[in-house]
C-alpha cells in the first residue's frame, strides 16, 4: 500500500489536541472499583502439556463486574520464582487460543499471561471461551460501536478493566514477583496495553505494537480499513450520532491514558499501516507521560516489525528488569 499519511519526520512531533471528557479520571476510578469490590483471588489449574520445558496453567481470574475471564499463565519449566511477568493482551477478533503457540516469553524466563479478550475469538486463530454477558443497543457487526450510545455501556469499558484486573490477577500470583510486571500487545491488544499503563501503578514496563484505539477522531475517516470503518458504517446509518459517538469515544482513546501512563515504554509504528494509521500511534506515544522510545518500520503495513521487533523488546524489557 502507498503511503497515505504524514511521513515520520513530521509525525516525530506530532502532538494534537484530543478531546478528553472532564470527568475521565473519576469514570474510570469509579470504574475500576466497582470492579475491585467484585474480584477474588484467580483460579489456576495445571493442564497436561506437551510443553515439556513449560508449565501450562488454564487461569480464570474477575474480570469487568466480576465476570469471570480466561487466561494462559506459562512458566519455563522448575524456575525458581517469584519471576518476572508479562501480561499480553491480543489483536482484534482472536482469542487466547492454545498455549503452545506463543512460547517466547515464558522460553525468556518470564512467567507469561495471556489475557482472552472477552467475546472475541471468532475471527481468526484457534478461539477464545470468554463471553461478554452484557448487552448492548444498536451497533455495527463488530465490537467498535457497541454501547457506543453510552460510555457507562461501550464494550472497551469491559475490555480495558479485565486488563486492569489481569494485572492485579497476575501480581497476585506466588509465582509473579508483583514488583516485576510488564504489558505488551499488537494492534489492539496494544491499545488495551496503553490503557492498562494508564489504569495501572508500578509497571515496569510497556510495550504497544503497532496500536489500535487511538486518536479515534483522526482514524476514523482517515483509513477505510475495519475496524476503524465500523465507525462509519454505524454513523452512515445512525445520522446525527456522531457527537454523542465521539464523546463516547473519548473515554477510551489510547492518547487520553498515555497522558497518564508513567512506566517507560516501547512502541512501534508501522509506515504504510491502512489500519493503524501512523500518526495515530504518534499521537499515543507523543503524550505519553513517561519515557517513551518509538521503533519506526517505513515499508512495513499493520504486520509492523514481527519476530525483529519481538527482538527488540526483549532486548529493551530484559535492560528493565534486571
Amino acid at each position: 500500500m502507498p503511503r497515505f499519511d504524514r511521513p515520520f519526520a513530521e509525525l516525530r512531533d506530532y502532538r494534537p489536541a484530543v478531546s478528553e471528557p472532564a470527568d475521565f479520571d473519576e469514570f474510570w476510578a469509579s470504574t475500576l472499583a466497582e470492579s475491585r469490590r467484585l474480584a477474588s483471588a484467580p483460579t489456576l489449574t495445571r493442564v497436561p502439556s506437551p510443553l515439556s520445558s513449560f508449565e501450562v496453567y488454564d487461569v480464570t481470574f474477575a474480570g469487568y463486574g466480576g465476570d469471570p475471564v480466561l487466561g494462559w499463565l506459562v512458566l519455563p519449566d522448575g524456575a525458581i520464582g517469584p519471576l518476572p511477568a508479562v501480561v499480553e493482551f491480543n489483536g482484534y477478533g482472536g482469542g487466547r487460543g492454545l498455549p503452545h503457540e506463543r512460547l517466547a516469553w515464558a522460553g525468556s524466563g518470564y512467567a507469561h499471561f495471556f489475557m482472552d479478550t472477552r467475546g472475541q475469538g471468532g475471527a481468526w486463530g484457534t478461539g477464545g471461551g470468554t463471553p461478554d454477558p452484557h448487552g448492548t443497543g444498536p451497533s455495527a457487526p463488530g465490537f467498535m460501536t457497541r454501547g457506543i450510545h453510552d460510555p457507562v455501556e461501550y464494550y472497551y469499558r469491559r475490555v480495558f478493566t479485565d486488563a486492569v484486573l489481569a494485572v492485579d490477577a497476575v501480581r497476585s500470583l506466588e509465582q509473579v514477583d508483583e514488583t516485576r510486571v510488564a504489558v505488551c500487545g499488537g494492534s489492539q491488544g496494544g491499545g488495551i496495553a496503553i490503557a492498562a499503563a494508564g489504569l495501572s501503578e508500578g509497571l515496569v514496563g510497556v510495550m504497544p505494537d503497532v496500536p489500535f484505539l487511538c486518536h479515534f477522531e483522526r482514524a476514523v475517516g482517515l483509513t477505510d480499513r475495519d475496524p476503524y470503518n465500523e465507525i462509519v458504517r454505524f454513523l452512515a446509518v445512525h445520522r446525527g450520532a456522531a457527537e454523542s459517538a465521539f464523546r463516547t469515544l473519548s473515554y477510551f482513546d489510547g492518547v487520553n491514558f498515555a497522558k497518564r501512563a508513567s512506566a517507560p515504554a516501547l512502541f512501534s509504528v508501522a509506515g504504510m499501516d491502512p489500519v493503524c494509521p501512523p500518526s495515530t500511534v504518534y499521537a499515543a506515544r507523543n503524550h505519553y507521560a513517561g519515557d517513551a522510545d518509538i521503533v519506526e518500520y517505513e515499508f512495513n503495513e499493520h504486520e509492523g516489525g514481527q519476530g525483529v521487533h519481538w527482538q527488540r523488546q526483549a532486548e529493551w524489557l530484559s535492560a528493565r528488569m534486571n
